[in-house]
């Protein structure tokens, strides 16, 4: 886990080492353990490394081989890095290191940009050709790694945080209008290329990009997700169904031991991580350090689901460390957390995330956590309508849009308003693409490769590279996905949601977290703005900065400020707090 940014330059210039080195420098969060910086001809690259798998100099990055001519930088994790080294090794590769990231070397030299294929984890990466100067970027396939790039005239520009390309004064940072629809009525996500600033867009998951010396790109998607069932699966019985999905489960968390310093686990204690902690100990990991966070209650809202994470503490013998947070604490801290977004994240559990990253930090290096789980086996509630709906494009618009398009119009004031309904639109064109018949299948999917990776992934992975811990996420395991996929709907939206995942957890862990209400990261203090949280969003709006702007339509913030509990999303967001958080981010980076 770490930090990448660099630059190649497509004129005569060539880049500025002193800048990039100040966008790495931005993001020294992210990988606090090392630094380095690489130029050759019109490329160059910076990194801040987390050390992690391979602890000596000889893994440093940007990293070069001579011999094959290729330089490379990388931010996560090859599972399978092993495995690849002894096939690579069979061909005659020799290493000069023993962690993954000259794996992916030698895999670009030996197969070319299929090597992606063969990647088992979370990357984003970019690899530069010495003979020919061509530069190729990547992203893993559910996105679990982010990458930013943003071009103009003579050049093109990458990084792991969108904040850190900002520091260049050549790029466009106004607001940009079809991101802010996405933000304002898409549940606050932004779906790649687009991002809220112009002038900076992102590499969706799965994807590649090849950038080749006199600027011509060439961009493909590498990996899909397909929610038809194989033919030997057609006559599938349900346990065979849960028997295949067990199975790639307990690799998929046993995989993501592979690290040269402890993993504990994220336990909020719902079913998700308590699997998680109850696999990892069917697979003889005893000790394992877990971690569990809780706020003040606000009325009759409890801020805290202890007495779930103790259940499977006690049942495994965890290290347990439960992390008690005030709420004068939360307020104080949301500054901070908002500093380390790299895009606004109204979720009220980012500065959950961020808290207990901080205690975790100071314990361990990596952390397997739960998020995706809901996603691919339909914890949420949207998912059971979308069953028999002859309308999906409506019936999800209505669960999960936070404002329609004549709200949107009340909203926003005229210059921001997009021409056409662009989210409402981006689903449909989702929906239509092959791969998932039913409507429910077109819900899942669209939420596995758009929703999830740029609200919870991106949420944790912000949160968590803040204090330099890396988080790994087993239920994102591309095979595991691939899996759940094809699994019936009716078997994953049965007991309520995760039907089939709730009956392998009852094979693995106490049924006391699995028989219970749908938890969540409660921060009540966030969910119902009052006090010195709703003074502090009120300032925001309020602000000279952020009404300069002329976003919001006066009328509509009077409206919300009137009774901020009233206005809230399908989603069960407060419409008042994500114009709120916008401002905050907006004036802390300075855009």
């Amino acid at each position: 886990m770490c930090g990448i940014a660099g630059e190649i330059r497509f004129d005569d210039s060539l880049p500025e080492l002193g800048k990039l080195q100040e966008v790495a420098e931005s993001m020294n969060r992210r990988g606090p353990d090392a630094a380095g910086l690489f130029s050759q001809r019109r490329t160059a690259f910076a990194h801040r490394r987390l050390k992690i798998i391979d602890l000596t100099d000889a893994a440093e990055q940007p990293m070069v081989d001579g011999e094959l001519g290729l330089s490379l930088v990388f931010n996560g994790c090859i599972y399978n890095h092993k495995e690849l080294r002894e096939e690579l090794e069979a061909q005659g590769y020799k290493f000069f290191s023993n962690g993954d990231s000259e794996v992916i070397l030698k895999a670009y030299h030996a197969w070319g940009e299929d090597f992606v294929q063969r990647l088992k984890g979370m990357f984003a990466f970019a690899i530069t050709e010495r003979d020919t100067g061509r530069l190729l970027v990547g992203r893993d396939r559910l996105g679990i790694k982010p990458l930013y790039y943003s071009e103009g005239e003579g050049f093109f520009r990458f990084a792991s945080a969108l904040t850190a390309l900002t520091r260049y004064d050549d790029i466009d940072k106004s607001l940009d209008p079809e991101g802010l629809s996405f933000y304002f009525s898409f549940h606050a996500v932004v779906p790649p290329p687009w991002t809220i600033v112009k002038g900076i867009r992102k590499l969706p998951p799965a994807t590649l990009m090849r950038i080749e010396p006199d600027g011509r790109r060439q961009t493909r998607r590498y990996w899909d997700v397909d929610y038809n069932p194989k033919d030997h699966e057609r006559g599938y019985r349900y346990e065979d169904w849960k028997d295949l999905v067990h199975t790639e489960l307990r690799r998929a968390v046993k995989r993501r031991l592979v690290a040269d310093v402890p993993v504990g686990v994220l336990l909020s204690g719902g079913l998700d991580s308590s699997l998680i902690v109850g696999l990892l100990a069917e697979a003889g990991q005893y000790g394992i350090k877990t971690f569990s966070i809780g706020f003040e209650s606000v009325g009759e809202e409890r801020g805290d689901e202890f007495q779930y994470s103790d259940i499977i503490a006690k049942h495994f013998g965890t290290d347990h460390k439960k992390i008690e947070i005030d709420t004068a604490r939360t307020l104080t801290e949301l500054d901070a957390a908002i500093e380390n977004m790299s895009e606004p994240m109204t979720s009220h559990d980012c500065i959950g995330f961020f808290l207990l990253s901080e205690e975790v930090s100071k314990r361990v290096k990596v952390v397997q956590s739960g998020q995706g789980a809901d996603e691919i086996f339909a914890g949420y509630h949207w998912y059971p309508p979308m069953l028999d709906t002859n309308d999906p494009l409506g019936t999800y618009a209505k669960a999960f849009f936070d404002r329609d398009r004549s709200e949107m119009g009340e909203m926003l004031q005229e210059r921001w308003l997009t021409g056409r309904d662009l989210p409402r639109k981006f689903v449909e064109e989702h929906f239509a693409r092959p791969g998932a018949d039913r409507p429910i299948d077109k819900a899942l999917r669209i939420d596995t490769q758009v929703m999830l990776v740029d609200d919870p992934v991106k949420r944790v992975d912000n949160m968590t590279m803040a204090w330099g811990l890396e988080a790994r996420v087993p239920f994102l395991d591309h095979e595991l996905v691939e899996a759940a996929a094809r699994v019936p709907a009716e078997h994953k939206t049965a007991q309520g949601g995760k039907g089939i995942l709730k009956d392998i957890g009852r094979e693995v862990i106490p049924s006391e977290v699995i028989d219970r209400p749908k938890g969540y990261f409660p921060v009540p203090a966030l969910k119902y703005l009052r006090g010195p949280y709703l003074q502090k969003v009120r300032d925001a709006i309020s602000s000279e900065s952020f009404a300069g702007k002329g976003i919001v339509n006066p009328a509509y913030l009077d409206r919300l400020l009137q009774s901020p509990e009233e206005h809230i999303t399908p989603l069960r967001g407060s419409k008042l707090y994500q114009i709120g958080l916008l401002a905050m981010w907006l004036e802390t980076h300075g855009l």
